[in-house]
Order: C-alpha cells, then structure tokens, then sequence
C-alpha cells in the first residue's frame, strides 16, 4: 500500500497537469505540512504520523468553517469546506458509530477485567479513553475524537 506522500506526490502532477489551481494549493499545502513534520522528527514518518496531522489539519478546517460562518463569510467556509472534503479523501474510512460502540464496549470490559472483575465508573474516564485510543489506532479505522469520548461517558453511566 503507497503512503499518503507518494498518493499526494502523484496527485500534486495530475493536478498540475489539469490545470486545477484550488486543489493544487491544498494537496502542496497538506504535502509541505507532512515534509516539516518529517524535518521536524528528522526520519520519515509513520503512516499513523501522517494521519495525525491531516487529522490535525481537518480540524483546523472545521474551526475556520465554523468561524467562517459565524462571520457571515460563507465563500471562506466554502473554501475550507471543500479543502476538508480533499484531506479526507487520505484518510482511512471513518468508523461507524457501531463499529466505536463496539470498541468502547470492549474497552470497558478490558478495564474491568484488570479491577478484578469490578465495573470501571465516570472516574476512570482516562484510562477506558486511553484503551480505546488503542484499539482503534491498531484497527487502522479513523474516530472521532468527541463522538469516542461522548460513547463512553454513556457507557461509564450506566454503572
């Protein structure tokens, strides 16, 4: 399977060679952010490295929509909006929200069988949130943060 680089290096060309100048900009935009990353670390990065900054950079995204749109500029939000729908074209598919409940479900019961078989409650937020983290990164899925977050506050409830 080729990286997110080498899919971006061969869309920059295709890009540049259909003339798409608003799609040019943002696939060199999220390629030069991968490449200070790179220089950063001073290795390559790991495709989990890379999903992490284009998640990164999808939330940036939505917070500019978002302001965007509270400051009655709604070509700006367009724009933003449309360079979020190319970022994640990079990214692996999202997980249902089944597919977290399920991985939340099964993190709660791995917290509880390391207490010994006692329930985790809202107090161990932190460590049912940790392995979950875990468990959808070695799935290679994509989860949003909040809606992970919000499943297992409802989860941990129900104790």
């Amino acid at each position: 399977m080729a990286g997110i680089g080498d899919k971006l290096g061969k869309d920059i060309v295709a890009a540049m060679k259909a003339r798409e100048q608003e799609r040019l900009t943002t696939l060199r935009l999220v390629k030069s952010a991968l490449k200070n990353k790179e220089i950063d670390k001073r290795e390559p990065l790991t495709d989990a490295e890379e999903q992490a900054i284009l998640t990164t950079m999808l939330k940036q995204r939505r917070e500019s929509v978002e302001q965007f749109t509270k400051g009655n500029r709604p070509e700006l939000a367009e724009k933003e909006q449309a360079e979020m729908v190319l970022i994640e074209g990079y990214m692996p598919k999202a997980a249902g929200e089944d597919d977290i409940r399920a991985i939340v479900a099964g993190a709660v019961e791995q917290i509880a069988h390391g207490n010994g078989g006692a329930r985790p409650g809202p107090k161990d937020m932190g460590a049912v949130m940790k392995v979950a983290q875990q468990r959808i990164l070695a799935d290679g899925i994509r989860a949003d943060g909040k809606l992970v977050s919000d499943l297992i506050k409802a989860e941990l409830a129900k104790a």
